[in-house]
């Protein structure tokens, strides 16, 4: 009984079914580190609550529209993110594509082929040394072919892929969260340099008075040249510390311009103060198992790992025997009126095993190589999880002494308002000279750069510990959480 087309491709189609088992290793998600983390003590401006959730969009706490805006232009515009973005699409749709493998693959095809056999041919197989005319021969077939996944190899590969579009997938929550954390961080900064900018030119101000003061008592007699030259070398040393700061404050805007996407110039610099940012109060502390889950850094270093443990499983498979299958059936007719006839029929089936016996050592080195990959990816994923837990307990260490040197510094910057304000006092009854109020007046503005400096390392820091957290990435919804497990 001759098979059917149908019969064959079901056959074969069976065939695919019949799958064998996954050579390698089978991978496991590292367990989270017996790790302790330094909480520090709550004071009146902020509350460390352990074990407390994220917010998704964490910045809104600073309670600052243009820090909100300037966000949410940047995740609109950042090449960056569109780049990152792109990346998991493309490994998405590679992904997608590798299912194909483990089913069989059918081709159609139909054609035509003129011919015209030379009559030397002819006399080769008996038919004489007569000439025969030109033929036009007609074929339609359907082949079906498919290489039985033994060992598990093709679904290795897809395992490897599903890994490679879930490390593509925290490569994008990554880049969200440094571009976020980034934008914070430089809007304070440039809040800070603008309010240090402010009280230096105060401060030059002020010197600047002092010396035409003693100019003044200079060419009265009250004054010696000494202390007209010290005051014009203190004014000379005040002033070279602007422009510094105005090329930080140039700087930084340039940087969040190219933050938004744009070029430096396009777009008016961002309007943001101190007093503008508020700083957040209540701030949580994940629990260590939390930071590995969350850390996008550690879940691409556990993806890289995946893909590494995978790539080991597919050199085994690559060394064991592989079974083809293939099959064949169609029609050739030298008419097409009769092409589709029972007498036109052909069929064929076909299987193959082979298994590497010499490959020049190829195949073991490749395998030897792999597992070295493997290693080196289980390597790179414990520093990345030492990293993520020093990058955590940098920040609640910096943040508990914020809060003393800003304390610090706020009594320093008090002390020296009562000795200006008694000093002007003083003055005012004639008991103190100008130059010891314009000195008591520098002293009050030096210590309101401090104070500046040390707020603005406290909002800074705070926003580094949310970033050190994971930022919440897991609350927003513009990535789908189980982009890399569906399968089409």
């Amino acid at each position: 009984m001759k098979p059917t087309g149908f019969q064959i491709i079901s056959g074969l189609g069976l065939l695919a079914t019949l799958q064998g088992c996954e050579v390698g290793p089978n991978f496991h998600v590292p367990a989270a580190p017996d790790a302790r983390l330094a909480v520090p003590a709550g004071n009146t401006a902020q509350q460390f609550t352990p074990g407390a959730d994220i917010a998704g969009d964490w910045w809104t706490l600073y309670k600052s529209p243009v820090l909100n805006a300037l966000i949410a232009n940047a995740v609109a515009n950042n090449p960056n993110l569109t780049a990152a973005q792109a990346s998991l699409v493309e490994a998405q749709e590679n992904l997608r594509g590798a299912y194909g493998v483990l089913s069989p693959t059918i081709t159609g095809a139909l054609g035509a082929q003129r011919e015209q056999p030379s009559s030397a041919q002819l006399a080769t197989f008996g038919g004489g040394s007569g000439r025969i005319r030109p033929y036009t021969l007609y074929n339609a077939s359907l082949s079906v072919s498919y290489a039985v996944d033994l060992w598990g190899a093709s679904r290795r590969n897809i395992e490897g892929l599903r890994a490679q579009a879930a490390y593509q997938r925290d490569e994008l929550e990554a880049a969200y969260l440094s571009l976020t954390g980034n934008i914070v961080t430089a809007a304070v900064q440039l809040a800070s340099l603008q309010a240090q900018i402010d009280a230096t030119s105060q401060v030059i101000g002020a010197e600047r008075q002092m010396l035409d003061i003693l100019q003044a008592q200079q060419a009265l007699g009250g004054a010696s040249g000494a202390q007209v030259l010290q005051q014009q070398a203190q004014l000379a040393q005040a002033e070279t510390t602007l422009p510094p700061l105005e090329a930080q404050l140039a700087q930084e805007q340039n940087q969040l311009a190219a933050y938004e996407g744009t070029f430096p110039g396009n777009a008016p610099p961002p309007v943001l103060t101190l007093a503008g940012l508020t700083l957040p109060r209540d701030v949580p502390v994940s629990l260590p198992s939390a930071i590995v889950a969350q850390r996008p850094d550690i879940r691409a270093a556990s993806a890289q790992l995946h893909v590494a443990s995978a790539n080991v499983g597919i050199a085994d498979a690559q060394m064991l025997p592989q079974i083809t299958l293939s099959g064949e059936i169609g029609h050739s007719s030298l008419s097409p009126d009769t092409l589709f006839t029972p007498q036109t029929l052909l069929w064929n089936l076909v299987s193959g095993l082979s298994q590497p016996i010499f490959e020049g050592g190829q195949l073991a080195a490749n395998r030897r190589g792999k597992i070295a990959a493997l290693r080196l990816a289980g390597a790179n994923y414990q520093n990345t999880v030492v990293t993520g837990f020093q990058n955590v307990a940098d920040a609640l260490a910096a943040l508990q002494y914020d809060g003393e040197t800003l304390a610090d510094a706020q009594a320093a910057r008090d002390a020296a308002a009562q000795s200006l304000a008694v000093t002007q006092a003083q003055y005012k009854l004639g008991g103190e000279s100008l130059v010891t109020v314009l000195t008591a007046q520098t002293a009050l503005q030096n210590a309101a750069i401090t104070e500046v400096k040390a707020q603005a390392a406290r909002l800074s820091d705070t926003a580094a510990l949310y970033v050190a957290l994971g930022g919440g990435w897991w609350h927003r919804a513009d990535v789908a959480r189980d982009c890399c497990g569906v399968v089409p």
